[in-house]
């Protein structure tokens, strides 16, 4: 488990709120918040360009770091600005056909959706969605009898945004394998929180944010592919950085995944991913995990003892994210409410995750997402809150 005393004691902001909002955006460390500002200051002191010359090697290394945290080779990571964009990145590289089919879950994003309905429009593509199994999860077993020639990618939420239920990834990766379709994995939530192996899991594209388990500025992200995917996918843009011209009718595209990032980006924010990669490494993403979800546990076993308080999160395996309701009080007023004492929550609504909120008949939940630098009394101070 963490030694959470001494995570806090690297974190700034435990000093002023009580951050359960970390699948939003997490509290960075103190070196992760000195090394985004020393850079700025180079950069002001010396020129943004001359900067990035002299932290060279920091930022090749941060390839590196990726790598070690997903399991895979330093040229399948590509280090773009968001989660989305890496999304986005991913998704968009498919050369989509008329009659091609997507699968996907349940509790899937709503800008994930909004593009396989974009696709759908634009190619003639077919969008269908995978039944949940009696835990709230994707159902494995509906996927494999879905699944036929006509599927190019099999897409899916690791963990949706809105609630603590882990997607059975590593199983929806053997169905992708056995039936020859691309996996895409978004991992927004996953990354940081919980140990991610891309081979384990198998999948070829994965997505990521920094802001949000990993602890890193706004503004970062990762996209891994797969090397043996590459052939199967076109970037939906380039430019001078991920591909090179050649003659003056002729590119030639970058080899590996870097083929998908852009030759302008934020030097400081990267950076500032690269250290909060190499801290959340030096912790143990073992560690982080049974720490975060020990919290989360206790969390959902307190919100149950308080009257007219419903929890929310489904299945088999569950993490951080704790989503509830409370009877006669909108979720909205009492995130305000807490936030008048200084508790950090945020508020997960129907459109952001339409089919299955639809389902549940949840027009919006509290999120409380702990992470290892929370402590036992600040759940105290979250339940008593709750309770007045």
């Amino acid at each position: 488990m963490i030694d959470v005393a001494a995570a806090r004691a690297l974190t700034p902001g435990v000093g002023h709120v009580a951050h359960f909002n970390n699948a939003g955006s997490a509290l960075p460390s103190s070196g992760v918040l000195s090394t985004v500002i020393d850079h700025l200051r180079l950069e002001a002191e010396t020129g943004g360009y001359e900067a990035a010359d002299e932290a060279a090697d920091r930022l090749a290394a941060v390839h590196t770091s990726a790598a070690r945290l997903l399991n895979c080779a330093p040229d399948e990571i590509a280090l773009v600005d968001s989660a989305t964009r890496a999304w986005d990145l991913a998704f968009y590289a498919v050369p989509w056909r008329a009659g091609d089919r997507v699968l996907t879950s349940k509790a899937e994003y709503a800008s994930n959706f909004i593009a396989y309905l974009q696709v759908a429009e634009r190619f003639g593509v077919q969008v269908d969605v995978v039944p949940n199994d009696g835990l709230g999860q994707i159902s494995v077993e509906a996927l494999r009898e879905m699944i036929d020639e006509r599927v190019r990618l099999i897409s899916i939420t690791h963990v949706p945004t809105n609630g603590g239920l882990v997607n059975p990834a590593a199983e929806v990766g053997k169905v992708a394998a056995e039936g020859g379709a691309l996996f895409l994995l978004d991992a927004c939530q996953s990354v940081g929180q919980l140990p991610i192996d891309v081979e384990l899991i198998g999948c070829d594209l994965l997505s990521t944010t920094g802001r949000k388990y990993l602890r890193a500025p706004r503004g970062t992200g990762l996209l891994y592919v797969r090397s043996a995917a590459l052939d199967r996918l076109d970037p939906p843009f380039l430019d001078l950085h991920g591909a090179r011209w050649v003659t003056p009718s002729r590119y030639e595209v970058q080899p590996g995944a870097r083929r998908f990032e852009n030759w302008e980006y934020g030097v400081a924010a990267r950076l500032g991913l690269g250290a909060a990669i190499d801290e959340a490494l030096a912790w143990g993403p073992e560690n982080i995990r049974d720490t975060v979800y020990a919290l989360a546990d206790d969390l959902r076993g307190r919100l149950t003892e308080l009257p007219g308080c419903r929890v929310h999160d489904q299945g088999a395996e569950r993490c951080g994210i704790v989503t509830f309701t409370l009877d006669g009080e909108p979720a909205e007023q009492i995130t305000s409410r807490l936030a008048g004492r200084s508790i950090n929550v945020s508020v997960s609504r129907a459109p952001s995750t339409l089919l299955d909120m639809t389902d549940r008949d949840l027009p919006s939940v509290v999120r409380a997402s702990v992470h290892y630098y929370n402590t036992e009394e600040e759940l105290d101070r979250l339940i008593e809150e709750l309770a007045n």
